[in-house]
């Protein structure tokens, strides 16, 4: 299969690419990785191996896409995780675990005026 890693053309190929990792020593994953054989490997050591380039002259994204395409499964960094939604504020915290509905700033009198009248003293 044809594919570019750092604008330069390969022709990869599974069996190529299980040859070129066969006894490599996978190093610690601590980033987006690839399953080849029983082994896990960092997807940037397998860009170097199998390119021939220096690993910062390519993207781990890069080695991601023609893994996939081979039919290698491919995993995401570990512990990356979606980020959380906006937090909630105190009120609503305490509002939810009383049972209460969520609260509506237009119907919340102190922060809309035209609910709250002023006083005639």
């Amino acid at each position: 299969m044809r594919c570019v890693i750092a604008r330069y053309p390969f022709d990869l190929t599974k069996g190529g690419v299980l040859d070129s990792m066969k006894g490599i020593t996978p190093e610690p994953v601590t980033g987006e990785s690839v399953t080849i054989g029983r082994r896990r490997y960092p997807v940037k050591q397998v860009g170097e191996v199998v390119t021939r380039q220096d690993r910062r002259d390519f993207s781990g994204g890069e080695v991601t896409r023609a893994m996939t395409r081979l039919g290698f499964t491919c995993h995401a960094a570990p512990g990356a995780e979606p980020a959380p939604g906006p937090a909630a504020t105190p009120v609503e915290t305490a509002s939810a675990l009383l049972g209460g509905a969520a609260l509506d700033p237009a119907f919340d009198t102190a922060l809309n005026p035209a609910l709250n009248p002023p006083q005639d003293a």
